[in-house]
């Protein structure tokens, strides 16, 4: 697909425009010369890829939480009018390559990554001081894998280089890619720490360390290196947040969206839409973090996902939870047969009561069989209520190997409606040599 990247240093954001073979310059924009030869531009470039990859209803937050959400039973739409999601909600063969929510998932973080390549190809040539290239190169560094990240829970294959008719590779090998930016970036930052020009012009919000090591182990769990993602888990402090920062400018695009409302879509009930042996108990406490009303029932037009981190327009979105990475350190456990390294690490979720967040269970501990098989059903339950509306969870439902649905069978579809997207129109359209033939289901 060709892209024009138009950047503009107005409220540090980012204009995009599709061409066949014109460029289309906004007059108020600066060019790309000048800003990718300034220091003070990358940084306005950096704050541009997450205002683009949090903001809006076409960002990439809104469209990861709701597609992941809607296809494996967390929501449910209250307005058949909503299109895109009831597409979504439905599944199996209902998704058209022109969904909405789907083609903006897919060329958002295709420009989030165009973005974050250019600023890491630029920061090497403008003069600054060492710290502050640091940061920026951390900084477009977790946007890059987090792009690469999210299109690979979604869809088989994607590009992981920009250009026309770029070539497609397998997920795990776009994983791999995130996960070596990621580690080049960790390199860095320990050389050289972040100079303070550059945490007082960047976004508020992101703990750049912490949170390269919980994308290591996010995306290292993923491709079923156990190992490293261990080794990374382990290096997160868990007792400091990293979040995306909203205000009434840059509202959190879940509350202003969907969750502030009652017309667009909602958390199913108090089962999180779990089949019953994954449901949580009555006294799990995370039911009144997750839900406005822990007894899964919509009171006073109040919808029940305005909750947890999406409660106000300025409410801070996490990107990991600590619940995330003990269950990290859990799952890459269990499948080494390290069966105490896994129950301790399970424990450590479930009978917490609070954390960095706010989010604890207040359970007992794990007393089920002490097997792999055992301790990982109980992992991929407690992923499902720890992380719900994460948008992690059509990802956990393949990894944990639960039921696949089968097109024309519902009683398949019980857990989740699709296994991977179609691809996008746009993408089918400006890219036909190499895009891949659709998933059936």
């Amino acid at each position: 697909m060709k892209k024009t990247i138009l950047y503009t240093l107005l409220a540090g954001t980012m204009l995009t425009a599709t061409s066949c073979d014109q460029e289309y310059l906004n007059p108020s924009a600066a060019s790309e010369t000048q800003v990718t030869t300034d220091i003070n531009g990358l940084i306005t470039l950096c704050n541009g890829l997450q205002y683009r990859y949090s903001s809006t209803r076409a960002g990439v937050l809104y469209t990861a939480i709701t597609a992941s959400g809607l296809s494996t039973k967390e929501l449910t739409v209250l307005n058949a009018g909503n299109g895109d999601e009831e597409q979504l909600r439905i599944g199996s063969g209902s998704i058209t390559s022109n969904n909405g929510i789907l083609r903006n998932l897919w060329a958002q973080n295709q420009l989030v990554k165009a973005n974050a390549d250019l600023i890491l190809k630029s920061v090497a040539t403008v003069s600054g001081d060492a710290g502050t290239k640091s940061g920026i190169t951390a900084y477009a560094s977790i946007f890059r894998a987090l792009a690469l990240g999210t299109i690979a829970q979604f869809w088989e294959k994607l590009p992981v280089t920009t250009g026309d008719n770029a070539a497609f590779v397998t997920r795990d090998e776009a994983l791999k890619e995130a996960i070596r930016t990621l580690e080049t970036a960790a390199t860095a930052l320990t050389a050289t720490p972040v100079s303070s020009t550059f945490t007082t012009r960047i976004v508020a919000g992101m703990d750049l360390a912490n949170t390269i090591q919980a994308l290591i182990a996010r995306y290292s769990l993923m491709v079923g290196d156990n190992a490293k993602a261990l080794a990374a888990a382990n290096k997160v402090d868990l007792t400091k947040k990293s979040s995306f920062n909203f205000d009434d400018a840059t509202q959190n695009p879940l509350f202003f969206n969907t969750f502030g409302n009652r017309n667009v879509t909602e958390p199913v009930n108090a089962t999180l839409g779990l089949p019953e042996a994954l449901r949580p108990v009555a006294t799990d406490k995370r039911l009144a973090f997750y839900l406005s009303n822990p007894a899964g029932v919509a009171s006073g037009g109040v919808n029940l996902g305005r909750a947890s981190f999406f409660t106000a327009n300025n409410a801070a979105i996490p990107v990991y939870l600590p619940g995330e990475i003990q269950l990290i350190k859990a799952e890459a456990s269990a499948r080494t047969n390290d069966l105490v390294g896994a129950t301790t690490a399970l424990n450590a979720v479930l009978t917490k009561t609070t954390d960095a967040w706010g989010i604890g269970a207040g359970l007992p501990a794990y007393s089920g069989a002490n097997t792999a098989d055992a301790l990982l059903t109980e992992i991929y339950r407690q992923r499902c209520i720890e992380l719900f509306l994460s948008g992690l969870k059509l990802e956990d439902s393949r990894r944990f190997n639960r039921l696949a649905p089968v097109a024309g069978n519902a009683a398949s579809q019980v857990e989740r409606t699709r296994t991977f997207y179609p691809y996008p129109l746009i993408e089918k359209d400006n890219n036909r040599a190499n895009t891949p033939a659709d998933p059936a289901i």
